[in-house]
């Protein structure tokens, strides 16, 4: 073990492993989802590339690539220390409910965009286009009692 590797206890690394997978099945590589995973069990907040790369065991460019790719997607972020040169990527954990808004008006599109489709397919498929709009509505419904859903718990904070 390096200087560089972050100190985990057991059930820290089952827990990064636990959310590791959870965070794979919504299309993120293993290697990414350990990242994410590690920045939300680590004692520390904010980690450099060095204590990521050595505490995952992975290599310098997979690392680096997975870094570039979490903050490309909006997955994670850097900050900097005053007089400290290195930089150090932390959760957005911060902007959680802005994400969720975000994810939320993606709802919204693939439901519009799902409409417009339906719009122009043919007459012919009508148990295919029955399913379709089923998923439509399901979609606005979802998004409706979720943004009803969001205002109500910001209310009890």
């Amino acid at each position: 073990m390096t200087s560089e590797t972050i100190k985990l206890s057991d059930k820290q690394s089952e827990l990064i492993e636990k959310m590791g997978v959870q965070i794979e099945k919504y299309g993120a590589s293993p290697a990414a989802a350990r990242v994410q995973a590690l920045l939300l069990v680590s004692d520390e907040t904010a980690l450099t590339f060095d204590q990521i790369m050595e505490t995952l065991k992975l290599s310098k460019s997979a690392t680096s690539n997975v870094i570039n790719f979490l903050l490309q997607t909006n997955r994670i972020e850097y900050i900097t220390k005053s007089g400290d040169r290195k930089r150090y990527f932390r959760t957005m954990m911060h902007k959680w409910e802005e994400q969720f808004m975000e994810q939320s008006q993606d709802v919204k599109q693939m439901s519009d965009i799902l409409s417009e489709i339906l719009r122009e397919r043919t007459g012919e498929t009508t148990e295919f286009n029955s399913h379709m709009k089923h998923l439509v509505n399901f979609l606005e419904f979802y998004r409706a009692s979720v943004k009803d859903a969001f205002e109500k718990w910001k209310q009890t904070r």
